[in-house]
């Protein structure tokens, strides 16, 4: 074979071999990039562990202390992959707020409502789900809740994975639950309250849907299809945000501030309107001065909601924080405290430790994993813009506010999205009604077909289908993960 024939055959195979190396050092450095983020949760778990280990150092049973502290930062970890996404989701979706915006915003408020205003008094046994005379010891006491924590850890991380936002609130009652009943039998269970917590996964995301679709039809009729838009604005951006900040007060008294100051419903909703009057009056000059030289359109509507729903992010933010931290160091608490003392009937607080767990925590996990369930709430449920996603946050803070007043337990999860579900809905009908006025004033104007139809829908039904069955099966599946666990704790243990 001549040199000429050889030369670039040689040549050829050279490169093939190069662009080889070359594809499979972006797939390595692919990989640890996909490395990184559980590598640096697993140092955190690491560190809650040694955490625990130093605070109880010299105690009896601080091995088991260690490893409760670290299956609570798991579940902190897997609360902040999860459930924040429901507060910054609307945000980032709008474009509003960018993921890096959203993610630092979330970091700050969730921590300060955990350090703040979380760490109220906590039963022993989550929520009066399992009642404490049906375990038998304060060691049959530590595994049930150990299994609990982690089952309900194990489940968010399952759903985070699919990309299913959860109640982690039900994802721990469902893990009680199953601990109590491998412990004590079907007899232990508080049915009735579980029947509440069951009937919530309806009720949850039907008063969210209602509620923003409610607001959303308002804005429509009222803004922007009225003839000068920026003139109407003027007159009801202001009602709307003082209505915002009016809910937002009265939530965060009743949910986020419990452990600073008590207050009753009452107090709270007279709190809640004068301070919703307040807002109304000082934005009257404030969105006037703000609208000058705004043209008439849409896109001009946006930048006046715009503030406002970035302050809703961080109200809801704080309210998470305060309120759901204890689901990730509750459990973690009430070992603590039954491995101390030998008490688990009663209630107790949670050290500041325990707190600072839950709270980096659920920093940590928001920043290493969070960006996929904000996405996914935010953008890929139905198109979401200010108005819209203002609808959606209004709807979160007024729901809480009507189901405490009704006595209902409801999921923030659940609201957020179903106000998400509510908007893009009512999107849907507005825009066939509009059709069918369309078509009354020029009858031959084609009709749709079927596929036409279909490509018009503004709601993704496969994720709806998914997001409702990972709510249906969050307690039932925490529960049977969290038996198998308890049961592999006892075998353990001897």
């Amino acid at each position: 074979m001549s040199d000429k024939n050889y030369e670039p055959r040689h040549f050829e195979t050279l490169d093939r071999d190069l662009e080889r190396l070359s594809s499979l050092e972006a797939g390595n450095a692919f990989v640890a990039r996909r490395l990184v983020a559980p590598t640096l949760a697993a140092a955190f778990i690491l560190l809650a562990g040694l955490l625990a280990a130093f605070v109880m150092n010299g105690t009896s049973g601080a091995l088991i202390i260690v490893l409760a502290a670290a299956i609570g930062a798991y579940m902190a970890v897997n609360i902040g992959a999860n459930d924040v996404a429901n507060n910054m989701g609307p945000a980032v979706g709008a474009k509003v707020l960018s993921m890096g915006g959203a993610i630092g915003i979330a970091i700050v408020f969730e921590s300060a409502g955990a350090l703040i205003a979380g760490g109220d008094v906590v039963s022993t046994v989550a929520k009066g789900i399992v009642s404490p005379a049906s375990t038998q010891s304060a060691e049959i006491f530590i595994e049930a809740m150990m299994a609990a924590l982690f089952a309900a850890a194990l489940w968010v991380n399952i759903a985070t994975w699919i990309g299913a936002p959860v109640s982690t609130t039900h994802a721990i009652v469902g893990g009680v639950m199953g601990a109590g009943i491998a412990a004590a039998g079907f007899g232990a269970v508080n049915w009735p309250t579980m029947a509440a917590i069951a009937a919530s996964w309806v009720i949850s995301p039907l008063l969210g849907g209602i509620i923003a679709a409610g607001f959303l039809w308002f804005i429509k009729a009222r803004i922007i299809y009225q003839p000068d838009k920026i003139a109407a604005a003027r007159v009801w951006v202001p009602v709307l945000v003082g209505i915002m900040a009016g809910a937002f007060s009265a939530y965060l008294a009743l949910k986020g501030l419990k452990k600073i100051v008590k207050i009753d419903f009452a107090t709270a909703l007279g709190a809640g309107l004068v301070i919703g009057v307040a807002v109304w009056l000082i934005l009257i000059p404030v969105i006037r001065r703000k609208s000058r030289g705004l043209e008439n359109r849409n896109k001009s509507l946006k930048v006046l909601f715009s503030i406002p729903l970035v302050v809703s992010a961080a109200f809801l933010s704080f309210a998470h924080g305060a309120n759901d931290v204890a689901n990730a160091v509750g459990p973690l608490a009430a070992i603590v405290h039954a491995n101390s003392t030998g008490d688990y009937t009663s209630a107790i607080g949670i050290p500041f430790w325990v707190m600072l767990i839950g709270a980096f925590g659920i920093s940590f996990g928001l920043f290493l994993f969070g960006p996929k369930l904000i996405r996914m709430v935010g953008s890929e449920i139905t198109k979401l813009n200010p108005m819209r996603a203002f609808c959606v946050a209004l709807s979160a803070a007024i729901t809480v506010i009507v189901a405490s007043w009704l006595g209902l337990p409801v999921s923030s999860t659940h609201i957020a999205v179903g106000g998400i579900f509510g908007v893009g809905f009512f999107r849907e009908w507005y825009a066939e009604r509009r059709l069918l006025r369309a078509r009354e004033v020029v009858p031959d104007r084609p009709h749709h077909t079927p596929s036409e139809r279909r490509q018009r829908k503004l709601v993704r039904r496969a994720h709806m289908m998914t997001i409702a069955a990972a709510w249906i099966v969050t307690v039932p599946a925490a529960a049977l993960l969290s038996g198998i666990l308890f049961f592999s704790l006892r075998l353990a243990t001897g």
